[in-house]
């Protein structure tokens, strides 16, 4: 299962999840803290917030990876279903950021990246609802 199952065995899918979530969090924090090009702009639901704004709201990225590595970490069941709801809260903010950013490319463009964030988020979800087992090679018998 996405989750472990009732041997103990851990999940690599939930192991490979918090794994991720860490390195993003790292990623975040250094890129934050080291260049001053990123560190004055964050993003939040496809709007951009510059200067103090940017630095207060940073931290809160942070929390939200930490939060993720920790729940995948820890098996918990709804670490699934909340990546998935993360997938497509960034979907709809690369659909909105593509047209309200001057850096942004249009409609089009937002479309495509909101459809390949979004994506996976249905293919967690639809997953996670029938319960179906990881990719784990079965033991001989």
């Amino acid at each position: 299962m996405i989750v472990a199952d009732r041997t103990g065995t851990r999940s690599p899918w939930m192991t490979a999840g918090a794994v991720l979530c860490l390195v993003t969090l790292v990623f975040n924090a250094v890129r934050d803290v080291l260049f001053v090009e990123t560190r004055d702009v964050e993003v939040w639901l496809g709007f951009e917030v510059h200067g103090r704004a940017a630095l207060a709201t940073a931290p809160l990225h942070w929390a939200i990876f930490a939060l993720g590595a920790w729940a995948f970490w820890r098996e918990r069941p709804w670490a699934v279903t909340a990546l998935a709801a993360y997938l497509f809260y960034v979907a709809l903010s690369h659909l909105i950021w593509s047209e309200a950013s001057p850096n942004g490319r249009g409609w089009v463009v937002g479309l495509i990246q909101a459809a390949a964030f979004s994506l996976p988020g249905i293919v967690l979800l639809r997953l996670r609802a029938r319960g179906r087992p990881d990719a784990r090679v079965p033991e001989p018998a």
